[in-house]
């Protein structure tokens, strides 16, 4: 079998086996209190959007996982439909740790993450109420999914800045510019599997053993854990991309994403040209 074919295997294969559990309540699990959730309410800001934060507590030994989770992660999934007066939710995920997991790599968050919303009412001056299902999966010794449902009613005055989401927005991946990235160009060729994308991502060394992870805007195009060497001053990242359908598809290289986790800081960097 291919490799990387075997690996996107396991990932649908686990992700089938827990696509069920999502529908059940945390309370009806043999593992519910192993993470808990509240909401932060956080502060007001100049133009009236609500600065919170979603704080997800795990027993210890547990974790969580990243947007992108790995190969041997569960992607998390949020739903805000039940808010009233609110008109968008922009999430800022704090930067992730890299896990190594039954030969696979996964990428989270232990114990505890702060997951900072930034929440624009529809209506100015009026109370917004706060509601979130979210669906993500926790690891130990074995991963189930968890089904959580938190909620609040935000306050409209100024409130205080709250240390905890203002620690967790400054530790977000660099911008392009703040870590003086140079260029990102890529290569898309068709292959045996879909097609390949090869990065070359110009930016100072992020310190240790780096790691790059690869994006696409569409959620059914499985993107495979990246090969990834330093060239001088560039860091190369070459990924298979492959329909969990096996149907045919494009990919849009303004709309992909590539985040470089090394051991002084990570970098969000977002597209890509020609090269």
């Amino acid at each position: 079998m291919i490799p990387q074919i075997g690996i996107m295997i396991k990932r649908l294969i686990l992700a089938a086996m827990c696509l069920p559990c999502f529908a059940m309540p945390v309370a009806a699990q043999s593992f519910d209190r192993v993470v808990q959730a509240e909401v932060l309410p956080g502060w007001q800001e100049k133009d009236g959007s609500r600065m919170a934060a979603i704080r997800i507590t795990l027993n210890p030994g547990w974790k969580t996982y990243w947007r992108s989770p790995g190969d041997a992660g569960i992607p998390p999934r949020f739903d805000w439909a039940g808010s009233s007066n609110v008109q968008s939710v922009a999430v800022t995920w704090p930067t992730p740790e890299v896990f190594s997991q039954n030969g696979m790599q996964s990428i989270g968050y232990t114990e505890e993450l702060i997951l900072p919303v930034r929440i624009a009412p529809r209506k100015d001056g009026k109370q917004m109420r706060f509601k979130a299902v979210l669906d993500i999966g926790v690891c130990r010794d074995i991963c189930v999914p968890q089904r959580l449902k938190v909620s609040a009613k935000l306050p409209y005055d100024m409130g205080k800045r709250d240390p905890r989401i203002a620690a967790a927005i400054a530790s977000r991946p660099l911008t392009e510019a703040e870590a003086g990235v140079k260029k990102a160009s890529c290569e898309i060729s068709s292959s045996s599997e879909g097609l390949t994308v090869t990065a070359r991502l110009n930016l100072p060394n992020t310190g240790g053993t780096e790691v790059a992870v690869i994006e696409t805007d569409n959620p059914l195009v499985w993107v495979s854990e990246p090969e990834t060497h330093r060239d001088g001053s560039v860091l190369v990242a070459k990924s298979q991309l492959m329909h969990v359908n096996g149907e045919s598809f494009m990919v849009n290289r303004s709309a992909l994403r590539f985040t470089v986790l090394g051991n002084r800081h990570a970098v969000d960097i977002k597209g890509c040209s020609a090269g």
